[in-house]
């Protein structure tokens, strides 16, 4: 078996003691952003899995989206992130 050469860790281990690899991100071509696909995205970018700007570039995310996404994460939790809950954490 052979591993493809990636810049940074493979996998980090979170805060609550859970391991997040390259192998639970999403796939590249994702075109349906679920609450739990955009956390595990934000999630990887903060702990250090990915940059932001591989994140950006991989999910074809634009700058303003992509800091919304943790924006919220980081105000409200992975809840912040539901299409339906969107009026509910907005900031005024």
């Amino acid at each position: 078996m052979y591993l493809k050469r990636v810049d940074g860790p493979r996998q980090v281990t979170l805060p609550d003691g859970s391991v997040l690899s390259r192998a639970d991100l999403p796939p590249e071509d994702t075109t349906r952003w679920v609450a739990s696909r955009k956390a595990v995205v934000v999630k990887a970018v903060i702990h250090g899995l990915i940059t932001e700007s591989e994140a950006m570039e991989r999910y074809a995310l634009s700058e303003e989206e992509f800091t919304l996404w943790r924006a919220a994460v980081e105000r409200h939790g992975e809840k912040a992130l539901k299409v339906t809950a969107i009026q509910k954490y907005r900031q005024l």
